[in-house]
């Protein structure tokens, strides 16, 4: 669908995405982000924008199993893709040792760390220390220290196989 707003063209569509293993139909732009879409139009506000440039994490959604900063992708090359947000984990090991370990403190980057977490546990589920603080590093906290999160990820390494 085309429309004329002031001297430029605007072009959107509606795509199908899997989101937390639901299909969902959305109306796009091409230029719409996926944070902009799970946030703006599908309801799902567990991703925060942060810095929108994707160097802080805070938007971290899983992307077939990968963590990806859904501020730097589009909506429309999530098509096709399983794309799992903070609200589809529903009680996963991992945010079950973010509560214990009090790895937290205000919040606003705790969705994106555990989405984080939970694919570094699924692809590494023997991570060893290099491997997590690696991964950490892709996400940042100003309240706290690394070391609660650290000590959740470990917590669930040692208590499962994989993060599931």
């Amino acid at each position: 669908m085309r429309r004329r707003e002031g001297e430029e063209t605007v072009a959107s569509r509606t795509i199908t995405l899997n989101i937390n293993g639901e299909e969902r139909n959305v109306m796009v732009r091409n230029a719409d982000t996926l944070l902009y879409t799970l946030r703006g139009k599908l309801g799902l506000s567990g991703s925060k924008p942060g810095c929108l440039n994707g160097d802080c994490g805070a938007c971290t959604v899983n992307v077939d199993g990968w963590p990806m900063k859904s501020c730097l992708m589009l909506a429309v090359e999530a098509e096709g893709k399983k794309v799992m947000t903070i609200e589809g984990l529903r009680n996963a090991p991992i945010q079950q040792a973010f509560v214990k370990e009090f790895a937290f403190q205000c919040g606003y980057c705790t969705p994106g760390f555990i989405m984080n977490c939970h694919a570094l546990l699924e692809q590494h589920p023997n991570a060893d220390d290099k491997t997590i603080k690696e991964w950490l590093e892709s996400n940042i906290c100003r309240c706290t220290s690394y070391i609660e999160i650290e000590k959740a990820v470990k917590s669930v390494l040692r208590g499962h196989s994989g993060g599931s």
